[in-house]
């Protein structure tokens, strides 16, 4: 999911209150995932009795690594799929989409199970506003910790709507009956608009892709170059919104903080009169040999040209030669849809956004 700083300038804050498998599937020759339902839980439902989870609060220093040594040994436990977040998407949102846009507080928006041995179960924590996600390790996966998780976003997330209504967005990845079915009867409803979880073996060819007369690839420079940066993302991103709307390019830093970040991993194409014409940023997680791209975005006036294709290619190169052996890529639009499968992004699995109001 791609965020800019300027989509958003409330603060979101103020919205928080102070092993049996059954069937498989594939999507384009993807190998299949494991569908979780709820009698898979069955044979599990007195261990999982036993094994007593305690909720608690988000403390600043003592959790933000824990939390990322979780989300990295579920997307290995899951075979590197995004049932729950890649670890490189919680950096995201903590230094860039939270701390440049919805700015929650941290200690008071997210909530963790343990085990009394202080292991981390469960996570569940706001997107955006009004929108929450579950994160649950599969050796903890039950009815009863969906269910409670499900409580909690609903009395701490749900925003009101103008007709007085409570709204909240959960997600549910495809092949998760259990969720999907816990959902439906909570009065949840599946919406359109779902998350294209694209993914790209190694052993796939890069493709060769030449510039336009004038055009140069490269990685970003230094802070100097923050201004040309945000504003071909402001451009991008906001093709429509007047310019006056622009907020300047402050948040870039933010974004550089992240841990994942690397300076020769975020590339921009440049045009011949100087000007920034596109970018692409890829987050290379060494734990699991994986690479992702976001965000990818091309100025309107240089769009058409390749430029994107050639930015990811080279990506797709560098993070190669570091070690990566799956590449990965969100999408939500047609001509995203488009880019990404041009490159062999082309198998994916769909990650649902479900609706309640009440």
């Amino acid at each position: 999911m791609i965020y800019q700083m300027h989509l958003h300038n409330e603060d979101a804050s103020k919205h928080i209150n102070n092993q049996p498998y059954t069937a498989s599937f594939l999507h384009n020759g993807l190998p299949s995932i494991d569908r979780w339902s709820v009698k898979d839980t069955v044979g599990k439902k007195e261990a999982s009795k036993k094994m007593k989870l305690t909720m608690r609060k988000y403390q600043q220093d003592e959790d933000q690594q824990k939390i990322r040594k979780f989300l990295q040994e579920v997307f290995l436990k899951n075979r590197r799929r995004e049932t729950c977040w890649q670890v490189y998407r919680w950096d995201y949102w903590c230094w860039h989409v939270n701390k440049n846009i919805f700015k929650f507080n941290l200690e008071a928006a997210i909530f963790l199970w343990e085990t009394e041995n202080h292991q981390l179960a469960a996570i569940l924590h706001p997107d955006a506003a009004g929108e929450a996600f579950l994160q649950v390790h599969p050796d903890f996966r039950s009815p009863e910790i969906e269910i409670e998780m499900m409580k909690v976003a609903e009395t701490q997330f749900a925003t009101t709507q103008p007709n007085g209504e409570q709204r909240l967005v959960l997600w549910a990845h495809e092949t998760d009956e259990m969720r999907q079915d816990i959902l439906f009867r909570r009065g949840y409803t599946r919406q359109g608009n779902p998350e294209y979880q694209r993914r790209r073996p190694k052993d796939q060819s890069i493709p060769a892709f030449s510039l336009p007369e004038g055009y140069t690839l490269r990685e970003l420079g230094g802070e100097d170059e923050h201004p040309a940066r945000s504003w071909v993302s402001w451009k991008a991103f906001h093709p429509s919104e007047p310019d006056q709307n622009y907020q300047g390019f402050d948040w870039y830093k933010n974004v550089q903080k992240a841990p994942m970040y690397r300076q020769d991993l975020d590339l921009v194409a440049v045009a011949p009169n100087g000007e920034f014409a596109a970018f692409c940023t890829v987050w290379m997680d060494f734990d699991t040999a994986t690479a992702s791209f976001e965000p990818v975005g091309t100025h309107p006036e240089h769009q058409r040209k390749g430029l994107g294709k050639a930015l990811m290619a080279e990506g797709l190169r560098r993070v190669s030669q570091l070690g990566a052996t799956l590449c990965t890529v969100g999408s939500y639009s047609e001509p995203a849809d488009t880019l990404y499968a041009s490159l062999g992004f082309t198998a994916y699995d769909l990650n649902e956004p479900w609706v309640k109001e009440w």
